[in-house]
């Protein structure tokens, strides 16, 4: 403590000035000594002197940091202690194993020796980690800005804790919920809380997402005007089929095979056809003559006699009326009916996954130049979008 902090009374010597500084630093000290003492009464604790100023002097309203208990759990968590950090790591790399060695459709009822084992390790694994939670939560405190609660990975700790005692809850009352079980796949991220070098690449990224809104904004920029284009295109035709004639009937005890020509019982892979009023690739002339057992069929309706020859009625050929039905390419889900379903479709696109398929439909159905639209489309959305984002995050 400086003279201005504790002024010498005038006249005093330098020697005098140095008995009575030390005489009433001594003072202080028997002040702050009673003030710390009397924790529990709310007295100012800031004066303690404490082995890690860091951390908070009292939790739980009784452990302080020289107390047995909370003491031997500082040590434990401290970085000074590395066997306890090894342990966690190594307890985190055999979760992520039995979580792999798991087989969900074959341990239905967990009768079998390995389940059981895998089962005995899970219970092991979860203990270790409400455990871990525990020891920390003595030596940080709970709540507060440097306890156990106030860092954002160790409450996903307290989540994952907290989920698989439910999870054993519900199995020891034999209800069975699936969906809390899915959060044993959150374990192995416990992992980044343990590795700093780790924790700071996945901060980085976290951190570099607020910075990406105006790339986000490009990307739903992008979507909404292709997607508009999609709609205003094509909205409808990749349902169009090619059905029989208005009048088409067949004679007692002939039935079409189906209302629409299909190349495939399932319909996954339509054949779509064009409009008259489109200028699309395919037309209802195109489909094929139908087989049976590996043979071209060639009879006609009115020679349904020769079927006893082994021959078969080629029902194809009537198909020769596109018209728009009901049912959109792949159970519904491709098409440009709406907005909606129009960016699902941009969306398949952009991860180049199947997206000639969907170009081949609009092509059939509309225009053989509408490999313009997705060649643009993968373009700008590919590449462009790739190279604004990167240039943007190295930017800022």
């Amino acid at each position: 403590m400086t003279s201005e902090e504790c002024p010498v009374p005038l006249g005093a010597g330098p020697g005098q000035a140095e008995d009575y500084s030390s005489a009433h630093s001594d003072d202080i000290m028997e002040e702050a000594g009673p003030a710390g003492d009397d924790i529990s009464l709310g007295s100012d604790l800031s004066t303690l002197v404490v082995p890690y100023p860091e951390l908070a002097p009292v939790v739980f309203f009784c452990l302080k940091q020289t107390t047995c208990p909370r003491n031997w759990c500082i040590r434990m968590v401290s970085t000074s202690c590395t066997w306890f950090e090894r342990i966690s790591i190594m307890v985190i790399l055999l979760n992520c194993v039995t979580l792999g060695m798991y087989q969900p459709c074959e341990n239905i009822d967990c009768t079998s020796d390995r389940c059981q084992i895998l089962q005995a390790f899970d219970a092991f694994i979860y203990i270790f980690f409400a455990l871990e939670m525990v020891v920390k939560m003595v030596a940080l405190g709970i709540f507060g800005q440097r306890c156990y609660l106030g860092d954002t990975w160790n409450r996903l700790d307290f989540f994952i804790v907290m989920a698989g005692m439910v999870e054993y809850s519900l199995d020891l009352q034999n209800i069975n919920l699936s969906a809390i079980r899915t959060v044993r796949v959150l374990r192995p991220l416990k992992a980044i809380n343990r590795v700093p070098s780790m924790r700071i690449l996945v901060n980085l990224l976290l951190d570099t997402l607020p910075m990406l809104g105006n790339v986000l904004l490009l990307c739903f920029f992008v979507f909404f005007i292709f997607g508009i284009i999609g709609v205003q295109l094509w909205a409808g035709l990749l349902r169009n089929r090619c059905y029989t004639e208005e009048n088409f009937t067949v004679s007692a005890g002939l039935t079409l095979p189906a209302p629409y020509y299909r190349p495939e019982e399932d319909d996954e892979r339509p054949f779509i056809c064009s409009l008259a009023s489109e200028n699309g690739i395919m037309s209802c002339t195109d489909v094929p003559a139908r087989r049976e057992g590996g043979r071209t069929c060639c009879l006609d309706k009115e020679d349904a006699a020769g079927e006893a020859l082994g021959l078969c009625i080629n029902w194809n050929q009537y198909y020769t009326r596109c018209h728009t039905g009901n049912t959109n390419p792949h159970k519904g889900a491709i098409n440009f009916d709406n907005i909606v379903y129009a960016w699902i479709v941009i969306f398949q696109v952009i991860t180049l996954e199947g997206w000639v398929e969907i170009m081949y439909y609009v092509m059939d159905a509309h225009s053989f130049y509408n490999f313009i639209y997705f060649i643009l489309l993968i373009i700008v959305s590919t590449h462009t979008i790739y190279t604004f984002t990167t240039t943007y995050s190295t930017y800022h």
